[in-house]
């Protein structure tokens, strides 16, 4: 079930909400208006490895960060 960040147009305030039809009114729990917007949120997703994306690989050692097996032409 996806969760989205609301904002409220009349009072500001920002939630979040579980959502589990398409288009839903969505009130503000704080002031009860639904001139509320769906904001755009980051997400960061985890890999197997257990590395986010988005976050940077460690460095390898022997290869430049250029190419992955320290044969390229930038490596020296």
């Amino acid at each position: 079930m996806p969760i989205y960040e609301y904002t409220c147009r009349q009072c500001g305030h920002q939630f979040e909400e579980i959502i589990f039809g398409r288009d839903a009114e969505v009130p503000c729990p704080q002031c009860g208006s639904e001139q509320t917007q769906k904001l755009m949120s980051s997400c960061r997703s985890k890999l197997g490895g257990g590395e986010a994306l988005g976050s940077a690989a460690p460095a390898s050692s022997g290869s430049c960060a250029g190419c992955s097996g320290g044969s390229c032409a930038t490596c020296g």
